[in-house]
């Protein structure tokens, strides 16, 4: 059994070693305060300062409200850019061509219909890996034939 004498000078020894880590913690508090320029603003529970709503950026057009219509003059203007885009690089997918005009997909869905309505531009594959090429879809007709003559 451990005699008084011991068991009081461990117990001193212990409040001693929490004291210090305590005073190490604060002074490492401190000096990190300092490093950032001043003591932190204590905030309570709930969302952090400026996590709310943030401004548009300055070169981003704002988005249109939902269900809101554009004019005939905005999509005719998106049309000749997606025409342009698509003379420039031909067989590019939707997603390539939104990135490449800068333009959301839903926003180029519309004039890429009319677009092919028109039969300015034509379209190969399906689904996600439709590709856009200029002209009208004469170009597929000779294959077809090509095809009917082999059979007969």
């Amino acid at each position: 059994m451990p005699s008084p004498i011991f068991i009081k000078i461990e117990s001193n020894v212990q409040a001693f070693v929490t004291e210090l880590a305590a005073l190490v913690r604060a002074a490492a508090l401190d000096s990190v305060q300092a490093a950032l320029g001043g003591s932190p603003a204590r905030r309570g529970t709930g969302r952090p300062k400026g996590s709310g709503r943030k401004p548009a950026a300055a070169g981003k057009p704002k988005r249109r409200a939902k269900g809101a219509r554009r004019s005939s003059e905005n999509v005719d203007a998106t049309a000749a850019k997606f025409l342009a885009f698509v003379k420039a690089n031909d067989g590019k997918r939707l997603e390539e061509i939104s990135k490449g005009l800068g333009i959301d997909t839903a926003d180029l869905k519309l004039p890429a219909k009319n677009l092919l309505a028109a039969k300015a531009v034509r379209t190969t594959g399906q689904k996600r890996g439709t590709k856009y090429h200029v002209g009208g879809g004469a170009a597929k007709a000779p294959a077809r034939a090509a095809k009917r003559a082999k059979k007969a």
